[in-house]
């Protein structure tokens, strides 16, 4: 399991390092999560927050970027989008985003989310074109599992480092059904077993967050008894809009802040979370470092002690990562 850095120490290394990309096999392995970039319904192109932030995780230069869903603004109902639309949607980001990544050379990662690849009823045409875009821009990496990612851009796995990814379909409230639990069980594996760390992403939570968002979650008992026998250090999410980091049961729950419109408040709290990007370091030993850099210049790490203690909801429970006792 993962080890945390103390919290003065976090901070320091928020305030003073230099995030040019350092040389030599000991260093860690840097993955840039970012996600809900979309603005409101139908809209092709994105606000200047997206390109500021492309921008400086290029600086950065990550080993990785995943993208947690929520890419382009599908999923409008009055009226249907029609492909012409969602294309024109998925060419601006091809150009706003993922080129300038390519370009850098950094590998992107997509987790579907509700508004690009929602599995509710009446958008398969969306879930067809998330697919073909994502045919033509596969990510050349390690997968593993049954047929070796044969669910790209759903539901696959893959390896990079010594840290094991597993992608999720997860865009519908209510937990995920058995056939996906067994596959994830499976491409986990013992939690004893290599790789040494593991990281698991989907677009909807399991635990609440967010204001307004209090319900649109998993919610699935069977699925976080599985991240805690298979040995999973990190579960990434999106959909919430507010950035949080959180321990619940030994397992580390990570929910980013928006990039796009519509940024949320915690449950809890009166101001509303800042658009920003979050940045892991996972070192050899496997320790991982959390932060998020926040708008409008992504230079920035937020303070996670300005964050809530704890947020609650019903029977989630989430302890802020530097509060909670170690694993």
């Amino acid at each position: 399991m993962i080890a945390r850095l103390p919290i003065v120490a976090v901070l320091a290394l928020a305030g003073a390092l230099s995030l040019a990309n350092p040389s030599g096999p000991e260093r860690p392995l840097r993955i840039a999560v970012i996600g809900d970039i979309n603005a409101s319904y139908g809209t092709v192109g994105y606000g200047p927050e997206v390109g500021a932030a492309v921008r400086r995780i290029i600086e950065i230069d990550p080993d990785l970027v995943i993208g947690v869903g929520d890419l382009i603004a599908g999923q409008q109902t009055r009226p249907q989008l029609q492909r012409d639309r969602l294309e024109a949607m998925w060419r601006a980001f091809d150009e706003e985003v993922l080129a300038p990544m390519e370009t850098a050379g950094i590998p992107f990662v997509p987790v579907p989310g509700n508004h690009d690849a929602s599995a509710s009823p009446g958008f398969d045409l969306e879930r067809e074109i998330f697919r073909e875009q994502w045919d033509r821009h596969r990510p050349g990496l390690a997968f593993v599992g049954a047929e070796e990612g044969h669910d790209f851009p759903f539901r696959y796995a893959f390896d990079l480092g010594d840290v094991r990814f597993a992608i999720l379909d997860a865009t519908t409230v209510g937990p995920l059904n058995a056939g996906q639990r067994d596959w994830l069980s499976a491409v986990l594996g013992a939690r004893e077993a290599s790789p040494r760390t593991r990281v698991v992403a989907a677009h909807l939570p399991i635990h609440a967050f967010a204001q307004g968002r209090e319900k649109e979650i998993l919610a699935d008992a069977e699925l976080e008894a599985l991240l805690v026998a298979r040995g999973v250090d990190l579960f990434l999410s999106g959909h919430h809009h507010a950035f949080y980091p959180g321990y619940s049961g030994g397992v580390r729950y990570v929910s980013q802040g928006a990039l796009g419109s519509g940024p949320r408040r915690l449950i809890g709290e009166t101001n509303r979370s800042a658009k920003s990007f979050t940045l892991l370091e996972i070192d050899p030993e496997g320790n991982i470092d959390i932060r998020a850099f926040a708008a409008p210049d992504f230079a920035s790490a937020i303070d996670v002690r300005s964050l809530p203690a704890e947020i609650r909801y019903g029977g989630s429970f989430l302890e802020r990562e530097d509060l909670a006792q170690a694993p």
